[in-house]
């Protein structure tokens, strides 16, 4: 455990908590997480601590998120598993990379993408919201795998804030699901992306364990909290909370990038 104060453990508990709730309804519970982890952990420690220890949390609260959607939810775990597996792979490679990534590039690149993916929403109030169709085929289910499993997933790796808002939008557009079909298939993938960033960065150590566990038990509890709900109140509600989360991610960026 890193020498932080009491007081901090909680703080850090509590984000771990409502990370776990936001990341289960539409993804993006990085933005809570991964900052709250910056500015907790000592000043002197490397930022890929608060990157390795941010997959050790998420991973259990995606994990009980996937659990809670699969009972309840109409997901194919078939091809959730198919991009899974392609995930896996891409955030191992992402996390490998992570050590030389330059954030003054890529937060930028991030935030253009964010505020079309924002204003394409706005403008298209009935994306996500249909129910979903028929069988998908197999083209689709490839461009998935590439794109929601190798794409996003090397992202994951890379970097991570935004990663399921990311998946629930590409699953939507390419496969047409619903939103609350594809925040579901969204958990799946994202469990997958956590595992491998996760399995490089303890393999680097730089996971800090015991923090990582107690966060753990917060955050798995409000990831179960976040999908019920998600369950419950249906697609629209999934697209208001997904507006609010882009254009967060996309203040928050722009104030490491050019204020902080």
């Amino acid at each position: 455990m890193p020498d932080i104060s009491v007081t901090a453990v909680i703080l850090l508990c509590l984000a771990a908590a409502a990370a776990g709730w936001v990341d289960a309804v539409v993804g993006g519970g990085g933005l809570l997480l991964l900052p709250a982890l910056v500015m907790g952990l000592p000043a002197n420690m490397a930022s890929t601590f608060a990157l390795g220890t941010n997959k050790a949390v998420a991973i259990v609260g995606t994990t009980g998120a996937a659990i809670t959607y699969i009972r309840k939810a109409p997901i194919d775990v078939r091809i959730a598993v198919r991009i899974g597996l392609a995930a896996l792979a891409g955030s191992m490679t992402g996390a490998f990379f992570a050590a030389g990534i330059s954030n003054e590039v890529m937060r930028p690149m991030i935030m253009v993408v964010l505020v079309g993916v924002g204003t394409f929403v706005i403008f298209r109030p009935n994306f996500g919201t249909a129910p979903a169709t028929g069988p998908v085929g197999k083209q689709r289910i490839l461009a998935a795998i590439l794109l929601a499993g190798c794409g996003i997933g090397f992202y994951d790796g890379l970097f991570g804030p935004g990663t399921g808002t990311f998946l629930v939008l590409a699953l939507t557009a390419i496969l047409h699901f619903d939103m609350v079909t594809a925040s579901a298939t969204a958990k799946i993938v994202n469990v997958c992306t956590n595992a491998g960033a996760l399995a490089m960065f303890a393999y680097q150590g730089y996971v800090l364990w015991q923090l990582a566990l107690l966060m753990a038990v917060f955050n798995l509890a409000g990831g179960m909290f976040g999908a019920r709900t998600a369950l419950k109140k249906g697609s629209g509600f999934v697209r208001v909370v997904l507006l609010v989360v882009v254009f967060t991610l996309v203040a928050k960026l722009a104030y490491d990038q050019w204020v902080a």
